[in-house]
């Protein structure tokens, strides 16, 4: 029975120890930002450790610099390239707690092991009640 009593103490040992380092990640992971500014330095964004912007900068000089779109568009870039960033960090959080193999990208980005194939979106196919006009052709020679 002390042998048994053994294993069971190691085995709940182990599990503390493994939420401890899966509360610390997350704590890490919820505080993971990153910035990115435009090469003008104009524009700047900030965004949390899911690419949420959370901060975004505007220079005066960015309004006479950039017509309307081309702001929008800057700020776009800009943003982007912080939830890269932060992306990567987060990664790099999650991977001392994710199994051997694992790729953290992956899993931040809801792909885990699927292929491009199985993520690509599907076919609408037509309700099995409606009839598909897809094929038909209308007109013949």
């Amino acid at each position: 029975m002390t042998e048994h009593r053994a294993q069971v103490e190691e085995l709940l040992a182990d599990y503390r120890r493994s939420r401890d380092n899966l509360a610390s990640a997350q704590r890490d992971l919820a505080a993971v930002t990153a910035s990115a500014t435009d090469a003008d330095g104009l524009i700047t964004a900030t965004v949390g450790p899911r690419g949420t912007l959370t901060s975004l900068t505007v220079a005066d000089g960015a309004y006479w610099r950039y017509r309307p779109n081309e702001l929008a568009q800057q700020i776009v870039r800009v943003t982007a390239e912080a939830t890269v960033r932060a992306l990567a960090r987060a990664g790099e959080v999650l991977a001392p707690v994710l199994p051997a193999g694992t790729d953290p990208q992956a899993l931040l980005l809801g792909t885990g092991d699927l292929d491009a194939t199985e993520i690509a979106p599907a076919k609408p196919r037509p309700a099995p009640d409606e009839e598909s006009l897809e094929d038909h052709r209308w007109m013949t020679r």
